[in-house]
Order: C-alpha cells, then structure tokens, then sequence
C-alpha cells in the first residue's frame, strides 16, 4: 500500500501541464523526423548497394531457373523515383528503433515505475522480432517464391512465342519491399497481444478458445499481404500461428504476474486493517 502511494506521488511529482506535454510531443516528433531525414538521404545516397542487396534473391533466381538477367524501366522518371522509394525503406528500417525509443520517452513519464519495468522489454523484442520477419522472407520465402514463379517462363521449343520475364524495376523493389515490412510488422503480433492482455482487454483464455478463427484469419491475411503463390503465404501463415502459440503463453504469463501482484496488494491491506484494529 505505501508503495502504491509513493509511485502515485512519484507520478504527481513528474505529472507535467498540457502546455508542456504539447512540447514535449513536438521534441519527440522533431527527433523521430529528424532520424528519419537523416537515414532516407543515407538511403538515397547508397541505393545501388540496397538496390544489389534487394535484387540479389531474383539475380540468383535467374541464374539457376533462367531469365533475362536485367530489369527495365518503361517510364522516363521511374528509376528517379525508385531510388527515393529506396531511400524511404532504408530510412523507415534504419529509423524505426530511434522512433519507438521517441515514443517510450513520451509515453514513460505517465507510467507507474513497476509498468515502466513492465513494458520496458517490449522496447527491445520489437525491432528483434521486425529484423526476424525481414530475415525469414529474404533469405527463405522470397528465393522460393521468386523460383517457383520463374518456373512458369517457356522458352521457343515449348510454346510458339516464348515466355520470357522482363521484371520492372519499382514494381519488383516495391513488392519486395512490401513484403520485408509485412513480415517485419506481422512478427509483432506477440507484442501487441501481450500489451492487450496487460491492459486487460484479451487473455489467454479467450485466445486459445479462437484458436481456430485466428488460424483462418491468418491464412486470409498471408494471402492478401503476399504474392499470389502458394510459397509466400504458408511461409507467412506458418510462422504467424507459431506466434500466436506464443502469444498464449505470454498472456499466461502476464495474467499470473497480474494475479501475484493483485494477491500481494490484498494481503497488504489485509495487514494494515488488522493493524489498525
């Protein structure tokens, strides 16, 4: 009980007025923007490596099943605006660790010291588990995506007119792209769930019960998020119904922690009546 009163007067202490909550969000704001900024024009400047890096799977691709090895361009402006598209990924990518530590300096001073603990480790698993996902889909879904893909090309001895792969350069970087930050995002489920749970608006319980639901859900989510084949969306499905296996435990966890504190805070009370009597 006395610790509840510290950490509400502890709060009091750093409770700021609006005024300076207004200028804390705009400091916050200014460095994420800034951080941002700073890695897109790190990104524009060193494109043709990000650009080597993301065409590296189709150039390999290629090399085993066959294909034109170029890319085009049919527009004037398209490689223009490719390389600024490549300068965004690189600057959301490269900033997204500075932005959520933006958001924890905004959002810590509101929180009770035992929640600052709690929500602390979820600071850091977040960019482990972004890095997880556009790890799985560079160096696994995408080579067997892009290899089964490539396998529906003919060559003169098959059809009349061969079939042949001429890959557009912003359309390939911005479904590769897209695919890197869909996995990346869709890792997080575990965290957001946990956060749910700690505020008490999903648990465990209720997880497992819709098990078979979110499996669906799933499924429909890999398949409108990726490429239209088979490889891409059970490579995301699969590892999204792990993580959701997780889920279940971690709101375990955080239920039991919340059942040890609640138990705790009745004993204390319990205590101090029995004193005062």
């Amino acid at each position: 009980m006395k610790a509840k009163k510290s950490e509400q007067a502890e709060m009091e202490t750093t409770a700021m007025p609006l005024l300076e909550h207004l200028i804390e969000l705009r400091r916050r704001l200014l460095y994420s923007m800034t951080a941002f900024a700073v890695f897109f024009f790190v990104g524009y400047n060193y494109a043709t490596p990000v650009y080597d890096f993301l065409t590296q799977p189709l150039a390999s691709a290629m090399r085993e099943v066959g294909g034109s090895q170029r890319m085009i361009f049919t527009a004037l402006t398209e490689a223009f605006f490719t390389q600024i598209q490549v300068g965004f990924f690189v600057g959301g990518v490269l900033s997204f660790p500075i932005i959520a530590a933006q958001v924890w300096m905004f959002v810590a001073p509101g929180l009770y010291k035992h929640e600052k603990k709690a929500f602390l480790p979820f600071l850091v698993v977040s960019p482990v588990l972004f890095a997880a996902g556009a790890a799985l889909v560079y160096y696994f879904v995408i080579p067997l995506a892009w290899r089964f893909l490539l396998g529906f090309q003919t060559g003169v001895d098959e059809t009349a007119l061969p079939i042949q792969l001429e890959a557009k350069v912003d359309e390939y970087l911005s479904l590769t792209m897209k695919l890197i930050f869909a996995f990346g995002l869709s890792f997080q489920l575990p965290v957001l769930l946990t956060l749910l749970a700690r505020v008490g608006l999903v648990s465990s319980a209720a997880l497992k019960e819709k098990r078979r639901y979110a499996i669906v859900g799933i499924f429909v989510v890999a398949a409108v998020i990726t490429p239209p084949d088979v490889i891409s969306q059970i490579g995301l499905a699969i590892p999204l119904i792990v993580l959701y296996e997780m889920s279940i435990l971690s709101c375990r966890s955080v239920e039991r922690q919340r059942q040890e504190v609640e138990s705790g805070e009745e004993m204390g009370v319990a205590e101090n009546d029995f004193n005062e009597s």
